[in-house]
């Protein structure tokens, strides 16, 4: 009886071991659908010990549920539905590690200053409220919490943009040059080969399509010229035909659970 207790215990103790070595570090940056407008009763729920979301408001990890993130500094939690849980979930299914989410986006931000509107914040370089280095200051302190690298940036954000370059402030090439500026200037202070993700803008009810599709080319072209940047989901501009939108701009829960696993899916397997 001792010696089974003690293998019991062998057992444990390298499965907890084992667990802890495969953890891997995400971040989810952009403007309200990377934060997540969706609903949470109807979000992917994960086992325990297969999910980790990081609070820098506690500096703490704590099991990933919706409402995933936190109203910490300028950033937002989910109101109340997110990828995060599908992506975590789908992301351990498929590799059996486990995922540590960090939470960097705010509603109505844009990438290209000119974009910037009232107070939601801008990631551009300068503006009345840029974003990226506090979005950095919150990944480096999850990096310090957990000891791993970034593991990837899943960007989720165009908007705003789209509809300034419908109102002609803007061009999709300026759009481009932002973005481009924004995964530069990630890479200098995280890491110069941290893979970024990008799902694609989708339309919005009652806007010209012509903004968005600007976003969508200018978001395709980035990826096509810069390295270890991926579009890892096409699939939002049908999101109205197949009633997966919650409003005018919002993706709901089936929107939002679809993009994470197939997101975690794309990253799961090694690029092409």
């Amino acid at each position: 009886m001792k010696m089974r207790w003690l293998c019991g215990i062998i057992l444990f103790m390298s499965y907890t071991t084992t667990i802890a070595q495969k953890r891997q570090l995400f971040l989810i940056a952009g403007q309200s659908n990377a934060v997540g407008q969706g609903n949470s009763t109807e979000s992917v729920k994960c086992a325990p010990a297969t999910a980790l979301a990081y609070l820098a408001a506690a500096d703490s990890l704590v099991p990933l549920t919706d409402p995933f993130g936190e109203k910490d500094g300028h950033f937002e939690q989910a109101g109340s539905g997110s990828i995060a849980p599908a992506f975590a979930h789908e992301y351990h299914r498929l590799t059996g590690t486990v995922a540590v989410m960090v939470s960097a986006a705010r509603g109505g931000a844009s990438c290209h200053q000119r974009a910037e509107l009232g107070n939601y914040g801008t990631w551009a370089e300068s503006g009345r409220l840029p974003l990226l280095d506090e979005a950095v200051s919150k990944t480096r302190r999850a990096r310090q919490k957990t000891g791993l690298p970034l593991q990837g940036i899943i960007w989720m954000q165009g908007e705003r943009d789209a509809n300034a370059i419908a109102d002609s402030l803007m061009s999709g090439i300026d759009y481009a040059t932002a973005l481009t500026g924004v995964i530069s200037r990630f890479r200098q202070q995280l890491g110069s080969d941290v893979p970024v993700y990008i799902v694609l803008t989708g339309y919005q009810a009652g806007r010209t399509k012509a903004g968005s599709d600007a976003v969508r080319a200018a978001q395709l072209s980035v990826a096509t010229r810069t390295a270890r940047t991926y579009i890892v989901y096409r699939e939002t501009d049908e999101f109205d035909g197949r009633g997966w939108m919650k409003d005018f701009v919002h993706y709901n829960q089936t929107g939002l659970n679809d993009i994470g696993q197939k997101t975690a899916r794309f990253i799961s397997r090694p690029p092409d």
